[in-house]
């Protein structure tokens, strides 16, 4: 990817800055509400969720942005040197974060949401041994322990509203836990034979992991979108594991342009289910939306797709 210039965007975010005039304290607005920003769409609704009415929230990456491609600008750099609160994922989701965030200027607190999560090795990608996983939401059991991790950073850059942050995610972590159970039982109705994934990227390793499925195979064989096309002879195998394996269906995501998955799943002869939301949220009023949503959403397609 091609990084943006950051020596020039630190003047010109500092310049926006000023013209938005100075908070009366640091990372409070004029509304008096707490100033959070989240890197990408899926933290934007977590921290909302924990933040509610007490927060003023910033989101990078919205919905349908590719984290792993996205290029900052002054405004975004402007966003940090204003925040008391920089939730970010971890795990390298973020390559351009420590650019912007020294370029802004800014002393906010980063929360690092992966912070506890036993990350899974990118194994299999030669351009890639030993890297971390980063796409640990789709274990929802992980997505607990992120929203935990919000809620701790929050209650200690703003104490004084605590009780309110501990509040918020007590109730939104009973919902996951109850998202948690209902992913077992939708997965327990499909046949363990039927449990094979082929995807774009490599980003449902914690999803096989806890709900019992694998990864057959993937696309641009990789953790990352911002990779170069498979050459042909890495696209026929995938058709013959495929083949070989006898998966019904292959799965596209919101993230990535579906032609490359369109092409193997004629090839290969099996469907292309529906577009999965897997590292960004879906458009308002879609069905991916929220995190709760898009899970519901993507276990519901998995399940239709792949059962007998």
């Amino acid at each position: 990817m091609t990084r943006f210039r950051f020596g020039a965007l630190s003047m010109m975010a500092l310049a926006l800055a000023a013209c938005a005039g100075s908070p009366a304290t640091p990372g409070s607005g004029q509304n008096g509400k707490f100033k959070v920003v989240a890197t990408y769409s899926l933290l934007g609704d977590f921290v909302q969720n924990v933040g509610g009415e007490a927060i003023d929230l910033r989101t990078l990456v919205g919905p349908g942005g590719d984290a792993h491609e996205f290029q900052p600008s002054p405004a975004d750099a402007a966003a940090l040197a204003e925040a008391a609160v920089v939730v970010e994922n971890g795990l390298g989701f973020e390559p351009w974060l420590d650019d912007l965030y020294g370029s802004s200027g800014t002393r906010a607190v980063r929360v690092v949401v992966a912070d506890g999560i036993k990350p899974i090795t990118a194994e299999g990608h030669a351009d890639e041994p030993g890297e971390s996983d980063p796409h640990v939401w789709h274990d929802v059991t992980n997505g607990i322990r992120m929203v935990e991790n919000i809620r701790d950073g929050l209650v200690q850059a703003d104490p004084e509203r605590a009780e309110s942050y501990r509040a918020n995610a007590d109730r939104y972590i009973t919902r996951l836990r109850e998202l948690d159970q209902w992913v077992q039982g939708e997965v327990a109705r499909l046949p363990e034979t039927r449990r094979k994934l082929v995807t774009t990227h490599d980003t449902f390793r914690y999803f096989a992991e806890r709900y019992g499925f694998e990864v057959l195979g993937t696309a641009l064989g990789s953790v990352s979108t911002e990779v170069a096309d498979p050459s042909a002879g890495e696209i026929a195998d995938l058709i013959e594991d495929i083949k070989a394996a006898g998966v019904p269906a292959i799965f596209v995501e919101n993230v990535v342009n579906p032609r490359l998955m369109e092409q193997i799943a004629a090839e290969a002869g099996v469907s292309l289910a529906p577009t999965l939301y897997t590292d960004a949220l879906g458009a308002p009023g879609s069905d991916g939306d929220t995190y709760i949503g898009m899970v519901r959403y993507n276990v519901a397609i998995i399940v239709e797709a792949l059962s007998p």
